[in-house]
């Protein structure tokens, strides 16, 4: 048998390379949660005294939007990341520096403060109230100290600069984030046309009756939203829900997968209430794809995410409903980091 020569099989190879390489990189490259990271905010920072209405004057008083604040804990690997990669990059930090000033608070001081409006507070209360229970958490204050967007997890170079854009330009008056990201991708990128939706022996078949207002279920719930041609909802399903350890736990829920377009199925919400996927999606004001709900018997949201969720998060994420960490009113970001603390002691 003749042997092919090397150029016509590197020809033949190519184009299914190409295709293969969207599902071979992770949304966030060789990144892993798993590590508990040590989290240093970038020496551009201002050194704050804490008293935010004085940030964010003198911030405008410097011709600036306002204040960014960025809520972190020691111990976060998504936190890390993202100083890393996204304000790690020069033209990003010069872009951020031009509109706002910055700040770096850590989700669990005992610190006192100052807030916007100027009440006095510890930081990990004013964590709490601007909505900072994952890590990383994104607040941006305009010159009345209102909160003017707020962006929850990880948020990569990519997204991150949009996320500038819509806050600094004041799009924001006058459309929802979700809105501005998807018309700004379908100008600026080439429409997908890969990634169907994955079935899995996990999710639940329609009917989607899933009220629990009347009748407790025997198990918590959790909703996934994805869309056709989501990179990042693929890679959910390659590098996260084929996991065994991620598979274990989720047995121990109701999974319900649903498309975030779809304007036809009906569902019952655990609340009752009579909608579409697509509606639903557009109500809990998720700006990106996939999503996570989580209920616990009783139909009570008692978790929500939109951002990146890797492999330990996910566990986590589980962990929270099922040790029914909320119950204790623990943050979820509380059980993340006393499960990083275990991690760490197990450690050589």
């Amino acid at each position: 048998m003749k042997t092919l020569p090397k150029s016509l099989i590197r020809s033949l190879l190519l184009p299914l390379l190409v295709l293969a390489a969207p599902w071979s990189t992770s949304p966030a490259g060789d990144f892993t949660d798993s590590v508990v990271a040590h989290v240093e905010h970038p020496e551009w920072f201002k050194d704050s005294f804490l008293d935010l209405g004085e940030d964010i004057a003198a911030a405008v008083n410097e011709g600036k939007t306002g204040l960014m604040v960025l809520f972190t804990t020691e111990g976060c690997s998504y936190c890390a990341m993202f100083v890393q990669k996204s304000l790690g990059d020069p033209a990003l930090a010069a872009l951020v520096r031009e509109h706002f000033d910055a700040i770096g608070l850590e989700i669990f001081s005992d610190a006192e403060m100052t807030d916007p409006s100027g009440t006095p507070m510890r930081v990990k209360e004013f964590a709490l109230a601007e909505g900072a229970e994952f890590a990383p958490t994104l607040a941006f204050y305009g010159a009345d100290g209102s909160r003017i967007f707020r962006a929850v997890g990880y948020q990569s170079p990519e997204r991150f600069h949009k996320i500038l854009d819509y806050v600094s330009g004041g799009i924001y008056r006058s459309e929802t984030f979700r809105d501005y990201s998807d018309r700004r991708t379908a100008t600026t990128e080439p429409a997908a046309t890969y990634a169907e939706l994955r079935e899995d022996a996990l999710f639940a078949a329609p009917p989607y009756a899933l009220d629990r207002s009347r009748l407790p279920a025997d198990r918590p719930l959790v909703v996934l939203f994805e869309q056709t041609g989501c990179e990042e909802c693929e890679h959910l399903h390659r590098e996260v829900l084929a996991l065994p350890e991620v598979r274990d736990l989720l047995g121990k829920f109701e999974v319900v997968r649903l498309d975030a377009a779809d304007e036809q199925t009906p569902v019952l919400t655990p609340d009752g209430s009579r909608v579409t996927p697509a509606s639903w999606f557009a109500q809990t004001g998720f700006s990106r794809l996939p999503a996570l709900l989580f209920f616990d018997e009783h139909g009570r949201e008692v978790l929500r995410t939109d951002a990146l969720v890797l492999r330990q998060r996910m566990i986590n994420s589980c962990l929270f409903v099922l040790e029914r960490a909320y119950e204790k009113g623990w943050t979820y970001q509380r059980l993340a980091r006393s499960k990083g603390l275990e991690r760490r002691q197990e450690q050589p």
